[in-house]
C-alpha cells in the first residue's frame, strides 16, 4: 500500500511555510519510498476557535520566542528576511478560498507556487494578502488576468466558502488545535497526525524510512532525514 503525507496548512501560518518549504526538498526522495505528499488549505483561524487553542502572539513568552524561531528557520530553510508582518494577524479567509478553488482547476505544481507565493508575500516582503488588490497582484504573474478574476470571485462563492469549512472541519474532526496538521499513512495502512514543523522524524519512523541513508539540501546546508 502507497504511503501519503497530508498536510492541511494556512498561509498565515509560519510554521506552515516552514513545513511546506522542507517537505518540497523532500519529495523527489520519498517518492523513491512510494510516499506522495498532498497540500489542503484550512482556515487557521477556525481551527484555534474549534480547539480553544490561543495563537503563540496572544502567550508573551511564546510571542518573545519568536523572533529565535524566524533567525533561525531563515538560516535552515534557506528563508532570508522572514519577519513579522507589520499587518498582523490578517483574515486569510481570501487567500485560502482561492487556494481552494486552485487546488480543483489547476495543476500540483501551479497550486504549489500559489501557496508559496502568498507566504512569500505575507512573511518575508511585508504585503498583506488578506486586502483582495494586494492578494491579486502577488498572484497576477502565475495566472492570466481573465484566470485571475475568476479565481477571486470563486473565493466569494457559497461553493468555495463551504469548501474551505469542510477541510477546517475535517481537520478538526482529527484533532487539529493549529498547523501545520499531518494525517501520515504508513504502507500498512496505519494513519496517525503529527503537528507541527519539527516532527519529520518521528513521521519518518512511523512511515518506516531508512533515515541513515537519505539526505536532502535544506537551505544552506544538508539535513538528515
Amino acid at each position: 500500500m502507497a504511503s501519503k503525507i497530508t498536510c492541511y496548512v494556512d498561509s498565515m501560518s509560519l510554521y506552515s511555510y516552514f513545513a511546506f518549504t522542507y517537505l518540497l526538498t523532500q519529495r523527489s526522495v520519498l517518492s523513491t519510498h512510494n510516499v506522495t505528499i498532498e497540500f489542503i488549505p484550512v482556515f487557521i483561524g477556525g481551527i484555534m476557535a474549534g480547539s480553544g487553542n490561543k495563537p503563540p502572539w496572544m502567550v508573551a513568552t511564546k510571542a518573545a520566542y519568536g523572533k529565535f524561531d524566524m533567525l533561525y528557520a531563515e538560516r535552515y530553510f534557506g528563508l532570508p528576511g522572514i519577519n513579522a508582518p507589520s499587518a498582523f494577524p490578517v483574515s486569510s479567509l481570501k487567500p485560502q478560498r482561492a487556494l481552494c478553488y486552485i487546488k480543483d482547476h489547476y495543476p500540483r505544481e501551479k497550486f504549489e507556487e500559489a501557496m508559496r507565493l502568498l507566504w512569500a508575500a505575507l512573511w518575508q516582503k511585508d504585503i498583506d494578502v488578506s486586502q483582495e488588490p494586494l492578494l491579486a497582484a502577488t498572484l497576477e504573474n502565475l495566472f492570466t488576468p481573465e484566470e485571475l478574476k475568476v479565481i477571486l470571485e470563486a473565493g466569494n462563492t457559497a461553493e468555495y466558502k463551504k469548501k474551505l469549512l469542510d477541510n477546517t472541519q475535517e481537520v478538526l474532526k482529527a484533532g487539529a488545535f493549529g498547523a501545520p496538521w499531518f494525517m501520515v499513512q504508513n504502507s500498512k495502512g496505519e494513519v496517525t497526525p503529527f503537528f507541527g514543523s519539527d516532527r519529520f522524524h518521528f513521521m519518518y519512523r512511523f512511515l518506516g524510512l531508512p533515515t541513515n541513508d537519505m539526505s536532502v539540501q535544506v537551505g544552506p546546508g544538508t539535513s538528515k532525514l
